[in-house]
């Protein structure tokens, strides 16, 4: 054919992300392995600021999520978006400022979180310079994809890259809105939303990230792969149709289920629950779209590791996305929140989903575009085996936890008493469960470590085909003819609208829910009682924000007659009002600190910082003693007031210039209070802040319940 052109692929930036995603998976789930042996050997966190469990956490969410999963995303796109639009990509330079840019930011995360650089939020930890950088790198990544798009050489886009598309445009907005802060300093800054309002954003945008960055880009993959892999046709195209339509409108709604029972009102809450079952559906059909597509295969999945692997990855993406609706059920919800079974049905779809999926994505690609044979099928399926079989460790662990969890919480004597008044007798029932749960890990990590043999071994020798030499038509012009065509090519024809289209199908949901949140004042009532915290206050709570301790303590009391007789009243909204960042958490492996205020002495706190298990033995809690040794740093106060004040807390004028004055004074009063209890105390320490905001606590109202339960910490 005259009009037939010749190009080349470009290979370079898919290895270079394969690399990436190899290199920042093992890393990953290495420092997960590590602090899931810190949970019952406290020993591991070795006494040092950075190696603390509630420091090391983030950094594993962050290094799975956006370093292994992130450019895993990145290496599948670049490969299949070339092919299934017969050009290469839009910018050769973009796809280098990308691939840079990403591996910058994913450095940047795994320096700054250790050194507890943090604003608190989950999966958007990252401090203001690195949300920054994200976005920028993030409006690369779209551009070049952008670009790529409208370059085609076929007409129609392909369902995969309809996945692409609403990946990027979600994602930007989710980011963009719940990262909006007020710098204090370099790598210190303050949420423009407080309390409620930050939470309903938060998930928002933190369950959102889960459906917009772990679920629909894999969904894309899992579309263009899986075929190629078991070289099948999708099974089918109107059911693809259903499936991505559905699922990008529903999935946007459902973020309030992670707050059920909490102070959030009631409205948002059963929005999050009816639009979260609903996803049943959409999930089910992708999953079973995918399923299908091995139709007459089923011959080749027995001996082909590959498919293997995307079977079980399918299929716990369909456990996931079932467990996930009914947990947002809320008479489940009630016995799973804030317990370990969370914990099971998230790593069920990171292991599962993405990490089988990307595992199978890289032995199919990594030998095509070295144009060269894997190097051990053999060993592909011992990592298979020890991998699916690292996850059933890992989830039986989980559930027994979360359900042992709920219930031991919930439990009564027949005389009306709490069975397990102490926290702590729930932890010591959940450390055997726990090593396994650490073992299914190790294996799962084990599992990575072969892949990485493996494919060391298949690359040996061979040169990257860099450029991938292809032909095509200039365009592939769809015949107009009789031909009865689908609705839905319209718009595959037309990717501005589709751009339009997709982005404000998922934008409706977010405005219908968090709109109301700002302009209706009913929603977040205030509370006279509540004032804004002191300075002291407000620098102990930044340490507590530093030091992670939200991710083993909530400060959310739900109001069940269990919650309400171990740890107070129940939670009102008009309590967070000043929250910048809220810290209500998504798991207790601790108790809930938002009545602890007033219910021990100072010198409690300070020797439980420094040896937890003095005050509460066989506790799992690592000891803390640079907060006893570090000054407390005062300097940016005068700022951090300031900018309270821009957030509309009430702090009166020009009260940045005495506030040093009141911290010094409030700190020699706790040193004295020490002092008393016959701990020498020294009123420039860190500790001294942080007992200030923990004596605070729950303190603005009145208080209700049964506080005679004794409450232990981990």
């Amino acid at each position: 054919m005259s009009n037939v052109e010749t190009f080349y692929y470009d290979n370079k930036t898919v290895r270079n992300f394969a690399y990436a995603t190899i290199f920042w998976g093992v890393i990953g789930m290495l420092v997960g392995v590590i602090i899931a042996f810190q949970l019952f050997l406290p020993s591991w966190n070795l006494g040092i600021s950075y190696m603390t469990f509630s420091r090391l956490r983030p950094l594993h969410t962050n290094a799975v999520i956006f370093a292994f999963v992130g450019n895993g995303i990145f290496m599948g796109v670049y490969y299949s978006l070339q092919r299934l639009l017969k050009t290469r990509m839009y910018s050769d330079m973009l796809s280098r400022i990308h691939f840079w840019g990403w591996q910058i930011i994913i450095t940047a995360a795994t320096i700054t979180l250790p050194l507890g650089y943090t604003v608190s939020k989950e999966y958007a930890e990252l401090e203001w310079p690195i949300d920054i950088m994200i976005t920028v790198i993030w409006v690369v990544f779209g551009t070049n994809m952008i670009g790529t798009i409208m370059k085609r050489r076929v007409k129609n886009l392909y369902v995969a890259i309809w996945f692409y598309i609403a990946t990027f445009f979600t994602v930007a907005l989710l980011h963009v809105f719940n990262s909006i802060e007020i710098p204090v300093s370099f790598l210190k800054s303050y949420p423009v939303y407080a309390g409620v309002q930050d939470a309903l954003v938060q998930w928002w945008y933190g369950h959102n990230a889960v459906a917009f960055f772990l679920t629909t880009p894999y969904l894309g993959l899992m579309y263009y792969f899986l075929p190629k892999a078991a070289n099948r046709p999708v099974y089918s195209y109107r059911l693809s149709v259903i499936h991505f339509w559905s699922l990008i409108f529903l999935y946007i709604w459902a973020g309030p289920h992670h707050l059920l029972y909490t102070s959030l009102p009631d409205w948002a809450q059963s929005l999050g629950t009816v639009f979260s079952i609903m996803l049943i559906a959409p999930s089910w059909g992708g999953m079973l779209n995918g399923l299908l597509t091995l139709r007459g295969a089923w011959d080749r999945v027995r001996e082909d590791p590959i498919l293997k692997m995307m079977v079980v990855a399918v299929t716990a993406y369909g456990m996931a996305t079932f467990e996930g609706p009914m947990m947002a059920l809320k008479n489940v919800n009630a016995l799973s929140h804030y317990t370990d079974w969370t914990i099971g049905h998230v790593h069920i779809a990171t292991l599962g989903w993405n990490g089988l999926l990307t595992f199978a994505i890289l032995y199919w690609l990594i030998p095509r575009i070295f144009k060269t044979e894997l190097y051990s099928k053999k060993l592909a399926n011992v990592h298979f085996w020890i991998a699916t079989l690292g996850i059933i460790f890992y989830a039986v662990a989980m559930y027994w936890t979360g359900i042992t969890q709920g219930l031991m919480w919930k439990q009564f004597t027949p005389e009306g008493y709490l069975l397990y008044p102490n926290f702590l007798d729930t932890v010591i029932q959940l450390l055997p469960m726990y090593a396994v749960r650490a073992t299914g890990g190790t294996l799962y990590l084990t599992g990575a470590l072969i892949m990485v043999y493996n494919l060391a071994k298949t690359i040996q020798g061979t040169t990257l085909e860099a450029n991938e030499k292809a032909h095509a038509p200039a365009l592939v012009k769809n015949i107009e003819s009789t031909k009865k065509r689908h609705w839905h090519e319209w718009i595959e024809r037309r990717p501005i609208q589709f751009f339009i289209a997709t982005t404000v199908v998922v934008a409706i949901g977010g405005l219908v829910e968090i709109i109301p949140l700002y302009l209706i004042k009913s929603n977040v009532p205030t509370i006279a009682s509540v004032k804004p915290y002191t300075p002291l206050e407000l620098e102990g709570r930044d340490i507590y924000v530093r030091e992670g301790c939200y991710v083993c303590h909530s400060q959310q009391i739900r109001p069940f007659r269990s919650e309400v007789e171990r740890y107070g009243e129940y939670s009102k909204a008009g309590e967070f009002v000043y929250d910048h960042p809220f810290q209500w958490g998504s798991k207790r492996t601790g108790p809930d600190l938002h009545r602890i205020g007033g219910k021990y002495p100072d010198a409690w706190h300070y020797n439980h910082m420094l040896n937890p298990e003095t005050m509460s033995p066989g506790s799992i809690m690592p000891p803390y003693p640079w907060i006893i040794d570090d000054d407390l740093d005062k300097s940016d106060l005068a700022t951090k007031i300031r900018v309270m004040q821009t957030l509309g807390v009430p702090y009166p004028e020009d009260y940045d210039n005495i506030a040093v004055h009141d911290l010094e004074k409030q700190a020699a009063e706790i040193a004295a209070s020490l002092n008393d209890q016959g701990v020498e105390a020294d009123p420039n320490k860190e500790i001294i802040a942080l007992i200030a905001y923990l004596q605070r606590l729950g303190t603005d109202i009145k208080k209700g319940g049964n506080h005679s339960a004794t409450l232990k910490n981990k």
